[in-house]
């Protein structure tokens, strides 16, 4: 099979590095610098067993790929707040022997939240899960690094929503055949989506108040993640337990940075720092403020997170800069 990484930055770049270093073939979808960047340096993976640059495939959009393969897999990288472009612009590609991407092709959203899946199968009669636990950062232009070791991640696959079926384990195959990854296929992807939502809930505190460190910023999230809880309870949704989470991952990714550096933010702080104007705390605080509302069930805290996260996006503030104090008081006024 050959996988379309649409969106290849930190996750998209990550995966699609370890699976062409698997030998895997392999095409980049970019914008921007990055395109340019990957189109005439390649991809430049930094790893704890070394950097590795790909010189791969890249395309700006799926009208320079021309027909598509009936052995292809489009795995979906992008923010949330990008799926729908995405999925439109690859969903009427032709595809070799009849029919379009949409009717033939097997689409992987392997991203934050829980929303994509949805948005996907509205177009897309093959839609697919994954819950990615993958530590990486774009770094600039070209350049990712993925500091998990000695897996670089797990990422557990199934269809939406619900079931397996042979091409999930095919793709699990190809990802576990670079040795980088634990590919488990899981009937259920949607449970361990939710749980990893749960733990995203706190990507909008480190976004702009940093790194969660102090028990301030820790007490923040329990708020946060109570009110999810809640919420998911409420409306019958099956999460898997951290007791569940902790047996999957073990000790299978350590973070290591291999430069000596103190870690970054995840991918909410990313999206501050490289000032792309948008970031994805709408389809995480954000979930559960919907969630809520259908059910009943306040959210003061997530709303106030979702809040400030998108003010400093759309002001391209910089990331980490809000005292963890002041942040705990935006969110404090909103339960009053």
């Amino acid at each position: 099979m050959r996988y379309l990484i649409i969106g290849a930055g930190a996750v998209g770049g990550a995966v699609g590095g370890r699976l062409a270093q698997a030998g895997h073939d392999v095409v980049l979808v970019a914008r921007g610098k990055q395109y340019e960047t990957l189109r005439d340096h390649g991809l430049r993976l930094v790893t704890p067993d070394g950097p590795h640059v790909h010189r791969l495939p890249v395309v700006a959009g799926p009208e320079e790929l021309g027909e598509l393969s009936p052995d292809d897999v489009l795995v979906l990288a992008v923010k949330t707040q990008d799926s729908v472009a995405a999925l439109e612009a690859w969903a009427g590609r032709p595809v070799a022997g009849g029919g379009t991407a949409a009717e033939r092709l097997p689409l992987v959203c392997a991203q934050n939240g829980v929303e994509s899946e949805r948005l996907a199968l509205r177009l897309f009669r093959r839609v697919y899960g994954m819950c990615v636990w993958l530590p990486a950062t774009f770094v600039e232009p070209g350049v990712v690094s993925a500091a998990g070791t000695p897996l670089t991640g797990i990422l557990h696959i199934g269809r939406y929503p619900a079931g397996t079926d042979e091409t999930a384990h095919r793709i699990s195959a190809d990802l576990e055949k670079s040795s980088c990854f634990e590919a488990p296929v899981v009937p259920e992807v949607m449970r361990w989506k939710y749980a990893k939502l749960l733990g995203n809930l706190a990507n909008a505190i480190e976004a702009v108040s940093g790194v969660i460190t102090s028990e301030e910023g820790l007490a923040l999230y329990g708020r946060a993640r109570a009110e999810g809880e809640a919420v998911l309870g409420a409306a019958g949704i099956a999460f898997a337990s951290k007791e569940e989470e902790k047996e999957s991952r073990g000790d299978k990714i350590r973070f290591e940075p291999f430069d000596g550096s103190e870690r970054s933010g995840g991918s909410s702080w990313q999206s501050l720092s490289r000032g792309t104007g948008t970031i994805e705390s709408d389809y995480l605080n954000g979930e559960m403020g919907l969630l809520g509302r259908l059910h009943g069930v306040p959210t003061p805290v997530n709303d106030a997170l979702q809040s400030v996260a998108d003010r400093f996006a759309r002001e391209r503030r910089t990331a980490g800069s809000m005292t963890i104090a002041d942040l705990v008081a935006e969110a404090d006024t909103a339960t009053r």
